[in-house]
């Protein structure tokens, strides 16, 4: 399973994107996409239309909630990382990957790499 950090899901929409076309290979493979509903709040704020939206929604199904488990962690994650302004969104959405046993594709590996003692294992 693989789960779509939003930057990854923006430009998997983008014709022609490098993350689009791996996004048809996988979902060509029968691997399972989905997203956090972090992650999804986070692609929902947009700006991104109706289209946009109902077609990620085909891609990574109904998202994944995130639980008193997930809280947890994220704030083991965002502790143990500096508590840098800006980051809790991304240890949230660490803390439902790792919770899930999914590997992260993200756009932004800089964002996650800091997690990988932690648990999380990120797309090539």
């Amino acid at each position: 399973m693989i789960h779509l950090d939003t930057s990854f899901l923006i430009r998997a929409l983008v014709p022609g994107s490098p993350e689009g076309a791996q996004v048809r290979a996988w979902l060509r493979g029968d691997v399972p996409l989905r997203i956090s509903s972090i992650a999804w709040s986070e692609f929902l704020c947009g700006p991104v239309d109706s289209e946009a939206s109902r077609l990620a929604a085909l891609v990574v199904g109904e998202a994944i909630g995130f639980t008193a488990a997930d809280a947890e962690l994220a704030a083991s994650l965002f502790n143990g990382s500096g508590r840098r302004r800006g980051t809790l969104l991304d240890s949230m959405i660490a803390a439902t990957a790792i919770r899930a046993g999914a590997a992260l594709a993200t756009a932004d590996r800089a964002d996650f790499t800091r997690f990988h003692a932690a648990g999380l294992e990120l797309v090539p």
